[in-house]
């Protein structure tokens, strides 16, 4: 596994754009919300962490994460963001959803990316039990909301710095 040797909660503060001046919109999946609400804590305390403002991080939740695809473009559609993070967990089961859901949520956020003027941060878990996306929500290899918030911040400073906003 990717995160077998690496704990997703560390990082370098001092390696960071300062993030006060950035705006960011976190889209979550309700489905496995004990998970999912874990990542949006891990994600949210880092943005804060860097210097994000409260008032400037806003959350928005949808049902499923297939949603997230359309919770994102609403937000992108605002213009009111600097960076977008979606936040999801699907855990596999017997069928084929699993890998329907997480090719669709991939391309949708893709698709967002390569049309779209602000990053959007894709943080979905795909994890073959619950025991692992437990493991990376703040267990055994830190929180992948984190990641993606570190990841937000990055963005949005290459955003700036390339000439939008």
């Amino acid at each position: 596994m990717a995160t077998e040797n690496k704990n997703l909660s560390q990082y370098d503060k001092t390696a960071i754009p300062n993030a006060e001046a950035f705006r960011f919109g976190i889209v979550v999946s309700s489905w496995n919300g004990h998970i999912t609400s874990n990542l949006y804590q891990g994600c949210a305390d880092a943005l804060l962490d860097c210097g994000a403002k409260p008032q400037n991080i806003e959350k928005w939740e949808v049902p499923g994460s297939f949603e997230l695809i359309y919770g994102a473009a609403r937000m992108l559609h605002s213009g009111n963001y600097d960076a977008i993070i979606t936040i999801g967990c699907v855990i596999k089961g017997e069928t084929m959803h699993f890998e329907f859901v997480c090719e669709g949520v991939t391309q949708g956020i893709k698709d967002l990316n390569a049309k779209g003027d602000i990053p959007v941060i894709f943080c979905l878990l795909t994890d073959n039990n619950e025991q692992q996306s437990l493991d990376r929500s703040g267990g055994a290899h830190g929180n992948k909301g984190v990641e993606a918030a570190i990841t937000a911040i990055h963005m949005a400073e290459f955003r700036r710095r390339t000439g939008s906003r």
